[in-house]
């Protein structure tokens, strides 16, 4: 590596970076009480960035070698002198100190050392819980990543990495006539994620909560539609997480803001004119970007431009405050404000959000763990001083504009309340909004006992697209005048 990163720099490269990365994966699916599927994938490569003449170029090889490294490297080279004799806006990277370290998931016990056999007779006892009369199908799953990865670039940084993902949830589809409802432990789309070892699967007790799932899923095809109207809610835990996601992570990521991603993923609504200014919630929204926290799958010791993770404001008691960002991106923003008073204190540097998911791909701004911090109430106290609303659980549906400013969601479950108490169940719950103007109405957030760290490992971005594990932390949370419709499935 360090030879190849020499050789650039002699051919006038004024940076180049260096990534390789071995990775192994695991996915068990059973249906039915039926091994639906059983993959295990084993990959490994490198790939190289170039600027020359403030443009990049990249490439990539599966073969590990100091012979195809020089190869590649070429290739990028001459991918970035075309691209400079093509002409455009020239890249500038904000400086970042040299680093050297290294970084490991904490964990107890390996996934990759359980055998499978084990891992299947779970999933096969928690589809067996769920059978029950109206249960027309069942499902359990699990997933495992473990990766890892080698960074070096010219100003000579180096880092190791090694990581471990593991996820798994179980589903019960109930069916009475044309309807069905669905249910889903810990959380739907594939249950919950963490980094850490297997004792996080074990920790989901997913057979003992087998029977309350399918339970549940059989009461909502006899539950009444969701009422509409304008009302106060309560999202659980996962579902703020979702609406964090969508409406707080995605448009605070720089390079939407400044038109990288309009072609595919959309820009975002959060112009830099907004920056520091910008009432974007109540005093009761705080909400940070945090590569460090434990457990989180978007945590980690270094991004993929060398930078150490860290644990930043986006949204300051409601005021919108920072940008997720690349060396790049930041210089960028740099240049657009200091047309403005704005561009006197800003610091032009990386907050560290740049991942690829693999190998063959570029690195682009990816949420890390964006984390609504808690606050002082409990949801039981939530409950009682609402008299009248709804308590809306556990993701179903999800549909938000390219801005990220109006949006809709609908929840698997909603539990009426009435005078400070729960009443009954609800089916088909969507609620409607806008970004801002949701936000604003948050008037309270249940404390840290309430608090959870979720994992989403599908997180979609780029051309083509790549695929990330990121992190949302949430309590519960209450919001005032929310647009309440009915959908169906």
């Amino acid at each position: 590596m360090k030879q190849t990163l020499e050789w650039v720099q002699n051919k006038g490269a004024e940076y180049a970076d260096f990534r390789i990365i071995y990775k192994q994966s695991e996915t068990l699916l059973v249906k039915n009480q039926k091994i639906e599927r059983h993959i295990e994938n084993s990959d490994q490569g490198f790939g190289i960035r170039v600027l020359f003449s403030g443009h990049w170029g990249f490439a990539c090889s599966f073969k590990i070698s100091p012979e195809e490294f020089l190869t590649t490297a070429e290739k990028a080279l001459k991918i970035a002198k075309s691209a400079a004799a093509a002409g455009g806006e020239k890249v500038v990277l904000a400086p970042q100190k040299p680093v050297r370290g290294s970084w490991k998931t904490v964990y107890k016990k390996d996934p990759f050392a359980v055998s499978k056999e084990e891992k299947i007779e779970l999933l096969i006892q928690a589809c067996r819980e769920m059978q029950l009369p109206e249960i027309r199908a069942t499902k359990a799953c699990m997933d495992f990543t473990k990766e890892k990865k080698i960074f070096a670039n010219t100003e000579g940084s180096y880092t190791e990495q090694e990581f471990i993902i593991c996820g798994a949830g179980i589903e019960a589809t109930a069916v009475l006539g044309e309807e069905h409802q669905v249910r889903s432990y810990p959380n739907s789309f594939g249950g919950n994620f963490f980094q850490g070892g297997y004792e996080f699967i074990e920790a989901l007790r997913l057979s003992e909560n087998a029977k309350k799932t399918a339970e549940e899923a059989v009461a909502l095809l006899h539950a009444e539609q969701c009422p509409e109207g304008k009302k106060t809610i309560v999202l659980d835990s996962s579902q703020t997480a979702l609406q964090i996601h969508e409406s707080c992570g995605h448009p605070t990521e720089l390079d939407r803001v400044l038109g990288m991603e309009l072609g595919f993923a959309g820009g975002s609504f959060l112009t830099p004119d907004k920056l520091g200014k910008f009432q974007y919630g109540s005093k009761n929204v705080t909400i940070m970007a945090d590569a460090t926290a434990p457990t989180g799958i978007g945590t980690f010791g270094f991004d993929d431009e060398g930078v150490p993770a860290k644990k930043t404001p986006l949204i300051d008691k409601g005021r919108f405050s920072g940008y997720l960002s690349s060396r790049e991106t930041v210089t960028r923003l740099g240049e657009l404000l200091k047309t403005s008073r704005d561009g006197e204190n800003f610091e032009e540097k990386s907050n560290g959000t740049v991942r690829a998911e693999g190998w063959n791909n570029l690195p682009l701004i990816r949420m890390t763990n964006i984390n609504l911090e808690p606050g002082d109430w409990s949801l039981e106290e939530m409950i009682k001083e609402t008299k009248e609303g709804l308590l809306l659980t556990t993701n179903r549906s999800w549909s938000i504009d390219d801005k990220r400013y109006n949006f809709q969601f609908g929840t698997e479950m909603a539990y009426e309340i009435k005078d400070g108490s729960l009443g009954k169940l609800y089916k088909n719950a969507i609620y409607t909004g806008m970004t801002p103007e949701f936000w604003n109405s948050c008037d309270a957030v249940a404390s840290r006992e309430f608090w959870q760290l979720w994992g989403l490992p599908n997180c979609g971005k780029g051309e083509p697209v790549q695929t990330m594990f990121v992190g949302h932390g949430a309590s519960p949370a209450r919001f005032q005048n929310v647009q309440i419709g009915v959908g169906k499935w």
